[in-house]
């Protein structure tokens, strides 16, 4: 079977800019084709800096010119492009390379539906142009496009005569209607020849998290698979997949929170669907970001985003202009900004960052660097929320106690306490009316204790959560706090705020009471962190109960050391609680001095009033 596109001594190879699965099936051909020229969909003006863009790949080139009436065109030279990697392949060989195109002004970009190239790991390259020639026959092009292919095809016959195997890489959309005009004789077309004042500038590491056409995860793979030479594996999915990955690890290592496996398949089958409905096999980058804030939450997204976005090759000294270009800019009305000829189809939407401020990975890096050069302190904001909670587990917990004190018994000669309407309505077909007699509970709530993680140490001694620390409340009306966590200044949220995740904590009033509990050689009997927080709150508590909310219930030896000393144990299972709202207590900052309380608002989420951080 002929699966090859061919005119005489030319191969045609067909792509969609800036898709790596065309930049994939470039290499297979050149490789199979072996050529003496390469030719490409660029025009001869703009040659001599793009050549000089694609000598310096991996790193991320922008060739720009200004047109007659004052707009500015970039083109972004870009690995996992068609026609970039035939031109890198081609000064690699060192073969002659021709640039066949026509300089065009004023080109219109209309919008033309394309298949999914995820289709060519199923059909083949060759079956997936020839479905599109099918669908497209009765399509019209602009008159620009039919300039541009006359001169296309000028070009390759020329370059026929000269050459005995050239390969040519030009668009989907223009190849059909190229094919037909070289069937006969074409002359040279009328064009611009020459372009002063083109230019080329290195683009700016930030610019490239918005402004790559693949997500650059995604040419991150393809740029490391062609150093290695296997290409023809890489697969859109798989990398997907692997995307998803590193992204939960960096969750759980900056949040504490481990993604079920219900939320990665609600999140997988939401991003699939969603693709389904924009005649997509495989979901974009806006996509998979949608999706996982709708399956996880904005800091999953974030994560997502973050590790999504980061192409790698950077350099902060590239010899050259660095040119920073905002996305927004580029569709704003008063500045019209327009990427140079790419294909017929764009980019459905630019993708958003996720609601968290979008600060750099090396300011985050400096940022841990210069943290504890202060006295740290808490954030007020987030104590008012934690004091606030434990005050509501001390009422809950004698809600709970008073339920289980009170008895109910059919109604005989005394009302007791009221009727037990529950009880009564149960037992209606009995005739009988219940009563209920509520003894008095003995003694208030004092301290309590809350287990998130008990964070036993694995066989090497490692723990999630091994900052241990005791606070005394800065007033009367705060307790005095002892707490295990993740470290201070791992994962930072700004300049002097560090976030952090509490593997558990204890609350104990009235303040200004508590010896570090994690230095005091009267706790040492406790075998765990969790075991250690109860007994200081059973031996601080200035009343007869304590509550203590965990997973798992507190062990014999807490109860027993509690009956001696005349204290009791309430104990609530953490699952009773809202997850959305125990997740919300266990994040907490420490900030690096008190001077830090004056700004730190502007990067801490303010999530009790529901807004969003600004960025």
């Amino acid at each position: 079977m002929n699966n090859r596109i061919q005119w005489k001594n030319i191969r045609f190879v067909p792509i969609l800019h800036n898709r790596m699965e065309f930049a994939a099936e470039v290499r297979r051909q050149f490789e199979e084709f072996q050529p003496d020229c390469v030719a490409v969909e660029y025009p001869p003006t703009l040659k001599e800096k793009i050549l000089q863009a694609v000598d310096r790949l991996p790193l991320l080139s922008v060739v720009y010119y200004e047109e007659e009436h004052g707009d500015y065109i970039y083109l972004i030279l870009e690995p996992t492009d068609g026609q970039v990697e035939a031109l890198r392949l081609a000064r690699e060989n060192g073969i002659d390379i021709h640039f066949v195109d026509r300089d065009t002004e004023n080109y219109p970009l209309v919008p033309f539906p394309m298949p999914d190239p995820y289709a060519i790991n199923r059909i083949g390259h060759f079956l997936y142009c020839q479905a599109f020639f099918q669908s497209s026959r009765d399509s019209s092009p602009a008159q620009e496009d039919v300039l541009r292919e006359k001169t296309m095809a000028y070009n390759l016959q020329v370059l026929s005569r000269g050459s005995e195997k050239v390969l040519f890489i030009g668009g989907l959309y223009h190849t059909p209607r190229v094919l037909e005009l070289l069937e006969f004789p074409q002359t040279q077309v009328i064009g611009r020849i020459r372009r002063e004042a083109v230019s080329i500038a290195h683009l700016h590491e930030e610019s490239s998290r918005e402004l790559m056409t693949e997500m650059p995860y995604l040419t991150t793979a393809y740029e490391r698979a062609r150093a290695r030479g296997d290409t023809d594996k890489l697969d859109r999915l798989l990398i997907h997949q692997k995307l998803i990955k590193r992204a939960r690890e960096q969750h759980w290592q900056r949040n504490k929170e481990e993604l079920t496996p219900t939320q990665v398949r609600v999140m997988n089958r939401f991003a699939r669907n969603y693709a389904f409905l924009t005649g997509r096999l495989v979901p974009d980058f806006y996509q998979l970001i949608v999706a996982a804030r709708g399956a996880v939450d904005d800091n999953f997204a974030y994560e997502l985003w973050e590790i999504a976005s980061e192409y790698p090759w950077q350099s902060e000294r590239p010899g050259m202009p660095i040119l920073r270009l905002d996305a927004e800019d580029l569709f704003l009305d008063q500045r019209r900004i327009r990427f140079h000829r790419k294909l017929k189809t764009f980019r459905r939407r630019l993708v958003p960052v996720p609601s968290r401020g979008r600060y750099g990975k090396k300011e985050r890096e400096r940022w841990c660097k210069e943290f504890g050069q202060f006295s740290i302190c808490s954030y007020p904001p987030e104590d008012v929320v934690i004091e606030g909670y434990g005050r509501y587990l001390q009422k809950k917990a004698m809600e709970i106690k008073t339920e289980e004190m009170t008895s109910i018994e059919p109604f005989v000669r005394s009302m007791l306490d009221g009727i037990d309407i529950r009880q009564t309505i149960r037992e209606w077909g009995s005739g009988k009316i219940y009563v209920k007699e509520e003894r008095p509970m003995r003694g208030k709530v004092g301290s309590v204790v809350v287990i998130f993680d008990p964070d036993y140490p694995d066989r090497e001694g490692r723990e999630n959560y091994p900052w241990r620390v005791t606070w005394l409340g800065e007033h009367d009306q705060e307790s005095d706090m002892s707490f295990y966590s993740t470290p201070a200044g791992e994962v930072m949220d700004g300049p002097g705020i560090s976030k952090c995740h509490y593997g558990g904590f204890m609350l104990t009033y009235p303040p200004m009471r508590v010896y570090d509990i994690w230095k005091d050689p009267f706790f040492d009997m406790a075998r765990s962190k969790p075991e250690r927080l109860l007994m200081a709150a059973i031996d601080y508590s200035v009343e007869r109960n304590v509550v203590y909310v965990a997973a798992e219930p507190p062990t014999g030896w807490c109860k027993s050391f509690a009956a001696r000393i005349g204290k009791q144990i309430i104990y609530i299972p953490i699952g009773v609680f809202s997850p959305v709202t125990l997740q919300k207590i266990r994040e907490f900052h420490v900030l690096d001095g008190h001077h830090v309380r004056r700004y730190a608002h502007q990067y801490i989420k303010k999530w009790l009033r529901g807004e969003r951080p600004r960025a």
